[in-house]
């Protein structure tokens, strides 16, 4: 059993799909690990550590996926990095599948069974190989540092004989993993804490972590919780009256930090333009759902933008990647996990169980075809 690790193809991705721990944990799995030179290095990882680890070192991402059974990256490969591949190996990976249908198409006519990790459910059994929570929680710390050195303040309150420096008050909207890090981050830094979310659950974890709960607590909001944990959509109405309380808040803050998705659908946006006017000078933004069109309206993904009362909208991309040692340690146990699961213990091989939950939640194509039941639905 072979398993590639080629190089990220996107300059902006500095993170990698496996480290020299999990090669080594791989290699003790029975595999044959290669991994393409250079793959790490934007992560600490050099050519040395992998080898060190076991791994081939090869010199390009032809020579990493030739006969390969199992092919780990960060992103999703186009068909054409995949040149060489043989049919029926498993490329697993963060897919981003939703909107992406022709990419998916692309692949599956590849004969490769592609598996997207974001779509790992939920369950017990799977914490261990949740990307979305392990990412999310490096966004959401990441996130307040980037705002603390946007900010032209300190952020706890500090009491000098020059006089008192307040502390800076910090808007958290959206309570889920990388928003409960985020509050927890900010607390750390001395700030005063207040966070939003439209699921009631939020409410004890987010005063758990000594910041106080905004939200209208209406009927509406009591049941506005999916089954696998995630929001749901808000009436027009819920969102007016939410709005309005929001608008009223911000006015008030010094940082906000927005992380609100719904999957498979655009970000609600959370914030408008007239509230961005509202705030004071010198106050700063953190739009974590940039990438999928923003919780800010005036939100530009990959830039920061001054408004012209001195609002900074902060839109990095690809949060998590800006800790790309520590968010490739966790991503690559992440997949060990789940690939463990894909192999024989007894003949060391590739031995994929088509019935598991995990393989069934996560699998996009197999033998030529879209298989997963949602996308097929979109194509």
């Amino acid at each position: 059993m072979r398993i590639a690790v080629p190089a990220e193809s996107d300059s902006s991705e500095a993170r990698v799909a496996a480290t020299p721990e999990t090669v080594k944990k791989f290699i003790g799995l029975g595999a044959e690990v290669a991994v393409q030179a250079g793959a790490g290095l934007k992560s600490g990882f050099l050519d040395a550590d992998y080898a060190a680890a076991g791994a081939s070192v090869v010199p390009d991402a032809g020579a990493a996926v030739a006969n390969a059974d199992i092919i780990l990256r960060v992103r999703r490969p186009s068909l054409a990095e995949l040149a060489g591949v043989k049919a029926g190996a498993a490329v697993i990976a963060v897919m981003d599948p939703y909107g992406h249908i022709d990419a998916l198409n692309s692949l599956a006519s590849g004969g490769v069974s592609t598996f997207a990790m974001e779509l790992m459910p939920r369950i017990t059994r799977a914490q261990v190989m949740d990307v979305l929570s392990s990412q999310a929680n490096l966004a959401g710390y990441r996130a307040v540092v980037d705002a603390a050195a946007e900010y032209g303040r300190a952020m706890p309150m500090m009491m000098t004989a020059a006089g008192t420096v307040p502390a800076a008050k910090v808007f958290v909207m959206g309570v889920g993993v990388a928003g409960l890090q985020a509050i927890a981050t900010a607390r750390r830094m001395g700030a005063i804490v207040t966070a939003t979310d439209v699921r009631p659950a939020t409410k004890e974890q987010v005063e758990s972590l000594g910041a106080k709960f905004i939200a209208v607590e209406d009927e509406e909001f009591k049941q506005a919780e999916t089954a696998g944990g995630y929001a749901k959509e808000m009436s027009a109405d819920y969102k007016a009256k939410q709005a309005a309380l929001t608008a009223s808040h911000i006015a008030k803050q010094d940082i906000v930090i927005t992380t609100a998705l719904i999957p498979g659908r655009p970000a609600p946006v959370l914030i408008t333009a007239e509230m961005v006017h509202s705030m004071k000078p010198g106050s700063v933004i953190i739009d974590l759902a940039v990438e999928r069109g923003g919780n800010c309206e005036l939100a530009k993904p990959g830039e920061t933008v001054v408004t012209a009362n001195g609002v900074k909208i902060v839109g990095n991309l690809n949060v998590a990647g800006r800790l790309p040692a520590t968010a490739s340690a966790l991503y690559a146990k992440n997949l060990l996990a789940f690939v463990e699961t894909l192999i024989n213990k007894e003949t060391k091989a590739l031995a994929i169980q088509w019935d598991d939950e995990l393989v069934k939640a996560t699998l996009l194509t197999k033998d030529g075809a879209l298989v997963h039941p949602n996308f097929q639905l979109a194509a």
